[in-house]
């Protein structure tokens, strides 16, 4: 607990690298079973305002990262990730593949909204990842698949 409450600290900390080993670190504590879904959420809420307001892309890119990870163990609802829509018109193709992956993992059906965009992305990548992402949420929506 008391690394995670450091890393949480760390990340509004000055020094870059710190905050880029900080989301690190909240990641690694995702991808485990070690949080308790209300601890999750409140570290993936502040990873999310990490990735929305940083200046570094590296940084972003470690948050988004985390985030992601926040799903292989826990059912995170839409409205906790929702703010990183703002932000993606901004963001780098790396960056956006992340915010996609992120939106389908909720599998909530208002975050099609939210993706719809981006399969008309100039980038076929970022359409590709869209499509992706808005197949996940279709599938959850399914009875009878089993992911």
């Amino acid at each position: 607990m008391n690394a995670m409450l450091a890393a949480l600290e760390a990340l509004t900390d000055r020094d870059t690298n710190r905050r880029d080993v900080a989301a690190d670190t909240l990641g690694d504590l995702l991808r485990g079973t070690a949080l308790d879904t209300d601890t999750a959420r409140l570290v993936v809420g502040r990873l999310v305002s990490l990735a929305v307001n940083e200046p570094v892309t590296t940084v972003r890119e470690s948050a988004l990262n985390a985030i992601s990870e926040a799903f292989n163990h826990h059912r995170l609802p839409l409205d906790l990730v929702e703010p990183l829509a703002a932000a993606m018109p901004t963001m780098e193709r790396e960056l956006l593949e992340h915010a996609l992956y992120i939106l389908g993992a909720s599998h909530d059906p208002h975050a099609h909204l939210l993706i719809e965009p981006f399969l008309r992305h100039p980038d076929p990548q970022v359409r590709e990842d869209a499509r992706l992402a808005a197949a996940e949420i279709t599938a959850s929506e399914d009875p009878t698949h089993n992911s």
